[in-house]
């Protein structure tokens, strides 16, 4: 039996849009991990960046589990010497609610060059709209 392999230039990308209204997090995330990786596509291959674009909408209407809404920090550090910023799941909804999906979504890619291109399919916006109609992305349905 023959293994057969996958080229770049044989890779069809699709595009989805995920509505975040009402959706817990993790589990969103975890689908929207599967899909920009390409383990839903009969030759996934591990070594090579396959997946498809995903576009999430009401960002800001994601749910969490428990008492996340108040316990929950992000962690960043700039480097320097005393670099370390703390910020709360509250505060980050308030100010940049695209970003709780993209962190939760980047812990579940690869830790590497290839999972930071992956990120760079993922396009989260705050409310209702979003500017890639031309694309006529597919409804995710989770």
């Amino acid at each position: 039996m023959k293994t057969n392999t996958i080229s770049a230039n044989d890779i069809e990308r699709q595009w989805f849009v995920a509505d975040a209204d009402g959706r817990t997090l993790g589990r969103l995330a975890s689908k929207i991990a599967q899909i920009l990786r390409g383990k839903h596509k009969v030759n996934f291959s591990p070594n090579m960046d396959m997946g498809d674009h995903v576009i999430v909408i009401n960002a800001e209407k994601i749910h969490v589990t428990g008492n996340k809404e108040y316990d929950k920090t992000y962690f960043r550090h700039s480097g320097y010497p005393g670099g370390v910023t703390v910020t709360d799941f509250q505060h980050l909804r308030r100010v940049h609610p695209d970003r709780i999906v993209i962190n939760a979504v980047k812990g579940m890619l690869p830790h590497n060059s290839l999972g930071r291109k992956m990120l760079n399919h993922l396009k989260v916006y705050a409310g209702a709209e979003h500017p890639h109609e031309a694309q006529t992305p597919k409804i995710l349905d989770i």
